[in-house]
């Protein structure tokens, strides 16, 4: 199954705060907790019927709103979607405890989003929708076919999207001008920053999965280990971690930017001193539930040299997957077309008007790389190329990349800018107000669970 990715910077928490541009959220020890007031069973227009399918039953009553077990399958299916697994009934019912949780607090967000008269517009809904469409190379419109051929509502990413936007905005309004960083709390974070040189560092993600009852938490560890076989067999971490994880990372697909041990848990701290680079770790117990945690890189500090490289590509596509055995003549004659732009192409503005010309089905800009943190055959292809030489033609199923270095850079990675320290300060701040919110919500919410999870 192909999968879709649904992350976008533009749900980055800082750009809507208005105070920095990108985010990096800083490691806070996460603790959260569901306290959810049982209610006596309803009768009436809010009780299933007895003669409903199963997939109209209903699971909870959050607040007078309904849950129902169509909501839940329809969120497993987008999950299947998004990280090309198969979800087998085995599957699907260990996924389900955690998909009820998910589905209760995006209700009791959706809830605060609507007291706050807050109106998320179709059209920015649109745009998002675009931007999964365009980031993975697809025509206009083609998501809503996608979902319909893999038998998930277009209401269930919508309402994902809604409830992520309309939280924010919720958090903007929290924030509000504490969300300001000034000149000193910056030199103040620098002066921490400097005492700190000679520790470690990591470039860390994680998925928090909270656990309800401290005492029974059989239910989310087995939900945890489930989650981690996904990854381990193949599911993108970003985009698990923005399907389910409950800590505030989730919004920028678990990346909490390069941390020190002391802003981590202690029980984190030991696993990720072991961890190789790019493995995923056992569950994790935390205060208030675990942690899965994937480590991308170590540092120490206050030094660690690193190559940035601004590059440009073209993109030839081809008109069907490739079959190495048996390419098409169309194939064929592409690779003919870029290999004489390879060789007859000395510009990286001269590369960028082909990748026009060519439809742009790739971005022609893919950003500033480190080329220490690409994969070993994209950083020996890069590694040997002058400024303004065009790579060998780089084929895959889709078609043939041709890439081109515009520009070299030596940087201390492990100096972080005046942004970049405004951008873990403001975040903060923000990570304390979304959990407070959260934590306040639940405990007032009136729930009422018809079917055990």
């Amino acid at each position: 199954m192909t999968k879709i990715s649904l992350l976008s910077r533009s749900t980055r928490l800082a750009a809507l705060l208005g105070a920095v541009a990108t985010i990096a959220v800083p490691a806070t020890a996460q603790t959260h907790h569901h306290a959810h007031k049982a209610a006596p069973a309803k009768t009436g227009p809010a009780a299933a019927p007895a003669e409903a399918p199963p997939e109209d039953s209903i699971i909870a009553v959050i607040n007078g709103q309904v849950l129902t077990q169509r909501d839940v399958d329809n969120r497993g299916r987008l999950f299947a979607l998004s990280t090309g697994q198969t979800i087998s009934p085995d599957l699907m019912s260990r996924l389900r405890p955690q998909i009820v949780r998910q589905l209760i607090d995006e209700r009791l967000k959706m809830q605060e989003i609507l007291t706050r008269h807050i109106n998320i517009p179709p059209e920015q809904i649109a745009d998002s929708i675009g931007n999964i469409e365009s980031r993975n190379g697809m025509p206009k419109n083609a998501l809503r076919d996608r979902l319909a051929q893999d038998g998930v509502a277009l209401t269930t990413l919508i309402d994902q999207i809604r409830v992520q936007l309309g939280w924010m905005q919720v958090l903007r309004e929290d924030v509000g001008a504490t969300g300001h960083v000034t000149s000193q709390q910056i030199a103040q974070r620098e002066a921490a920053l400097q005492a700190e040189t000679g520790k470690p560092q990591y470039l860390i993600s994680e998925i928090f999965i909270p656990v309800a009852d401290p005492r029974h938490s059989e239910s989310e560890l087995k939900f945890t280990q489930t989650i981690i076989t996904q990854l381990r067999d193949g599911a993108p971490f970003p985009i698990v971690a923005a399907q389910f994880s409950q800590g505030q990372s989730a919004l920028d697909g678990g990346s909490m930017g390069w941390v020190q041990e002391d802003a981590l848990d202690p029980q984190v701290v030991t696993i990720v001193r072991q961890m190789p680079e790019g493995a995923v770790s056992n569950p994790i117990r935390v205060a208030g539930g675990y942690v899965i945690a994937t480590v991308a890189g170590k540092r120490t500090v206050g030094r660690q040299m690193g190559t940035l490289i601004a590059l440009r590509q073209a993109f030839f596509p081809f008109d069907a997957p490739l079959n190495p055995q048996a390419p098409t003549d169309q194939q064929k004659t592409t690779l003919q077309k870029a290999t004489q732009a390879s060789q007859s192409i000395h510009s990286c503005e001269a590369l960028a008007a082909l990748n026009q010309q060519l439809g742009e089905k790739h971005p022609t800009d893919p950003g500033t790389v480190q080329l220490e943190r690409l994969n070993p055959q994209m950083r020996s292809v890069l590694s040997s190329l002058a400024p303004n030489q065009a790579s060998r033609p780089l084929v895959s199923a889709d078609g043939i990349a041709v890439l081109m270095v515009c520009a070299r850079q030596e940087k201390n990675m492990a100096q972080q800018t005046p942004s970049e320290i405004a951008d873990q300060l403001v975040n903060d701040r923000v990570e304390q107000a979304s959990r407070q919110l959260m934590r306040d919500l639940q405990r007032k919410a009136v729930i009422d669970m018809r079917t055990p999870t």
